[in-house]
């Protein structure tokens, strides 16, 4: 089976730290209930608190689709440019070892 690791990176606007670290919070447990959700695990980087990054991985590309159309991602998406200074990079990885 080929999994999908997705790595999803944040970066908070000034004095917005707090407020992204809990909308990217709330986003963590209901995308583990979803179907083929292997683990979706958030980090903040101790040196420079205002850096998120999710590592994820899920058993297929449509599952990780399905998880971009639901209900508590399509919340988060408007209120991004607001908490952060762009839009979050996303690389997506195949599992080759």
């Amino acid at each position: 089976m080929k999994t999908i690791t997705v790595v999803a990176t944040f970066e908070a606007r000034p004095g917005k730290e707090a407020e992204l670290k809990a909308a990217l919070t709330s986003l963590v447990a209901p995308t583990r209930k979803e179907a083929g959700c292997l683990n979706y695990d958030l980090h903040q980087l101790p040196d420079d608190p205002k850096k998120f990054l999710f590592h994820e991985n899920w058993t297929s590309k449509a599952h990780l689709d399905a998880h971009l159309q639901s209900a508590h991602i399509k919340v988060l998406l408007p209120r991004v440019p607001e908490l952060a200074v762009a839009m979050p990079e996303i690389k997506i990885w195949e599992k080759v070892a």
